[in-house]
């Protein structure tokens, strides 16, 4: 039988052909469902997002206060999101959108742009603490999570983020983009009214400087990801005040930066 005949029969759903042992078989397997988002403020075009179609509106909220053109939900008066015609038509408050002149690509999958290179932010000022123990657990959680659903471990191609104290995930989000992971948290906390500060934030995927700075903004004082973090990532986080935790599995991580937040006997009180 040939290649041919593993049609697709769902683009999310997908057939195809596995090579084995010699032979080629049939199999299935869901693939990641990319979409492509338009973001209007005002009924100016500001930028496309490459993304998973889950949690848009929380997508939208925590991009716009990412890059700094809200403060929160009170700055937006009207949010259109329409998956179908893959646009999401936003009315803020302030009628004058300035955007600044330079834009920058971000290195992240699933394609995204970003106006922030992380000048001038204020460092993350908190007495926040965890035991390595307790951030190697909330990263495991997070990769649980789907084996609870019934899923054979986290679905292939896909990153993951979530808010957590260290003890229970308070946000979990999922995106072909590990920066889009980030804004879909951030976003769905601001709904939800969850603060942000004082906390974890942990991923799947590499740690770069625009997440580096996202998590700064939220103030987050630690990011730990079951993957590496990027130089710049490093030193954003020297800068800002955020320990960066790399390579969280088993029983085993790395601190790159600002590691006296990793107590032996950890404090839980936020600042």
């Amino acid at each position: 039988m040939g290649l041919e005949s593993a049609a697709l029969a769902d683009s999310r759903d997908a057939g195809y052909k596995e090579y084995i042992r010699g032979n080629w078989q049939l199999a299935w397997e869901p693939l990641p469902e990319e979409k492509a988002l338009t973001l209007f403020i005002n009924g100016q075009e500001i930028v496309t997002i490459m993304c998973t179609p889950e949690k848009l509106n929380c997508l939208v909220v925590g991009f716009l206060c990412s890059e700094g053109f809200i403060c929160g939900m009170k700055d937006i008066e009207t949010m259109r999101i329409c998956p179908d015609e893959s646009v999401a038509d936003i009315r803020l408050k302030a009628k004058e959108i300035i955007l600044p002149k330079k834009r920058i690509l971000n290195s992240g999958c699933g394609g995204g742009q970003s106006f922030e290179l992380g000048e001038g932010l204020e460092p993350v000022r908190s007495s926040f603490s965890a035991s390595p123990e307790q951030v190697l657990s909330s990263v495991q959680k997070l990769l649980q999570e789907d084996a609870d659903q019934g899923q054979n471990g986290r679905r292939k191609g896909m990153h993951r983020s979530a808010l957590t104290d260290g003890r229970e995930l308070f946000v979990v989000a999922e995106d072909i983009g590990r920066h889009n992971t980030i804004d879909k948290v951030w976003g769905e906390c601001i709904l939800r009214k969850i603060p942000t500060a004082g906390r974890i934030l942990v991923t799947t995927g590499r740690i770069s400087s625009d997440m580096l700075i996202k998590a700064a903004k939220m103030g987050v004082p630690l990011v730990a990801s079951l993957n590496s973090a990027t130089s710049r990532a490093v030193e954003l986080g020297a800068r800002l005040g955020v320990t960066v935790v790399g390579y969280a599995r088993g029983s085993r991580c790395s601190v790159f930066c600002d590691e006296k937040r990793l107590e032996v006997s950890p404090s839980f009180e936020n600042h």
